[in-house]
């Protein structure tokens, strides 16, 4: 896009803004945050249905090929708690463009990566630095007005998931026609073309906090101790994160294994998860409309029952299918559900308050990856989707106790 065939928007303000973009304004940085938000994050799952190339090149096995997932989600884990909180400090349209350079450094060093541990190593640093899109999330919540804020930010977050979807598809298409390491390639080249777009479009919104990094990361620690709204909500997401990362860690090998799919054929299977995508705006909208808490509870109830069916109906690629078409419209709707119960809270803190909610979800998730390969190993394919139903199921126990306290 040109500097002429873009609305200009002025800078924004820290805190909620008097003026906002104007309608055509925003569907232009609706569609860029969502492209950039998905192109950022899809860098964490590119690995998942590469397990077994991955492991095969480095002569490893399974379980130990499932490592790359945990390094990844463990980067990301520190990025949300290290870097994200820079984003009520600096400026967010230069940060997010300077950190998705960083990881098209990151990216292209794991293309060539001699063994395992450099590949670890730099799978840990694509996960810090794919903290971009979490930093985007919020900017778009700024940007929305109040009354529309769940449409807007799900629709930013329907590219998120389509990102989060496609990326296994993806690369194991590219892995097919390619090799497993031409994804990282593709996506360094992505990640650079992103960070020009995003300086090139995006309205500058610098912070008015003048705290020093240190204090701004224990004003973090503070809002984790003083919100118990954000902790519940972190809490009962990184359940539904869990069972959603044990399903799609552990699905390839199942797929490769028991019902012979080519890697053109795991990828295809892979696209059945972005049909969840769409699920995303609907919720946002039931939320703005006033119904979270039924929507919580289809969300909660449809994961457990995904993971039942994933289990039970292991012999049907169509079972397996549509319990991961529910798994996938669960975990989004409950994600944008409590994206928008979080942003409520604090305006002036929201990239503080987005760093303690996506930590604890990927902390939750780099745990139940590594659980899922010691599984995996023990009792197959029965003994991952029992543990990842028991995951939303504790989720819902986590929700349905503190609604007492809610109201």
């Amino acid at each position: 896009m040109t500097e002429t065939s873009t609305p200009r928007i002025a800078t924004l303000p820290a805190t909620e803004p008097d003026t906002r973009p104007d309608e055509r304004s925003l569907r232009v940085l609706t569609i860029l945050l969502a492209v950039a938000c998905g192109a950022s994050v899809a860098n964490l799952y590119y690995a998942q249905p590469l397990l077994s190339l991955i492991g095969h090149s480095f002569g490893v096995g399974r379980g130990t090929a499932t490592i790359v997932v945990t390094a990844t989600q463990i980067g990301y884990a520190l990025g949300l708690a290290l870097l994200l909180p820079l984003g009520d400090l600096l400026e967010n349209r230069r940060l997010a463009s300077r950190t998705l350079l960083l990881t098209a450094v990151a990216l292209a060093v794991a293309a060539f990566a001699p063994d395992l541990w450099v590949f670890l190593v730099v799978s840990v640093l694509i996960g810090v630095t794919s903290v971009v899109a979490q930093i985007l999330v919020p900017l778009m919540a700024h940007l929305a007005p109040p009354e529309a804020r769940g449409k807007y930010v799900g629709q930013v977050m329907s590219g998120l998931l389509l990102g989060i979807m496609l990326a296994r598809s993806i690369a194991s298409f590219a892995a097919a026609a390619w090799g497993w390491r031409s994804i990282y390639e593709i996506s360094a080249v992505v990640m650079v073309l992103t960070s020009f777009a995003l300086i090139k479009v995006l309205p500058a919104r610098q912070p008015d906090h003048t705290a020093r990094y240190a204090d701004l990361l224990a004003s973090t620690v503070r809002l984790a101790r003083t919100e118990p709204v954000l902790v519940r909500r972190a809490l009962t997401q990184a359940c539904m994160f869990g069972a959603f990362t044990a399903y799609w860690t552990a699905i390839a090998y199942e797929l490769i294994d028991h019902h012979h799919l080519t890697q053109n054929g795991v990828a295809v299977f892979a696209l059945v998860g972005a049909a969840g995508a769409a699920t995303a705006p609907i919720a946002g909208r039931l939320a703005d409309a006033g119904h979270s808490v039924g929507a919580r509870v289809v969300a909660l109830v449809v994961a457990i029952a995904a993971m039942a069916l994933a289990g039970l109906g292991a012999s049907s690629l169509i079972l397996l299918a549509l319990a991961g078409v529910l798994l996938d419209f669960a975990v989004q709707s409950h994600q944008v559900l409590s994206l928008r119960d979080i942003y409520a809270l604090r305006a002036d803190a929201r990239a503080r308050i987005n760093s303690v909610y996506m930590t604890s979800i990927f902390v939750g998730g780099a745990v139940t990856s590594a659980v899922t390969g010691a599984l995996l190993n023990v009792w197959g394919w029965t003994g991952v989707t029992i543990f990842a139903a028991i995951l939303p199921a504790a989720g819902a126990l986590i929700w349905l106790e503190g609604r007492a306290h809610e109201h």
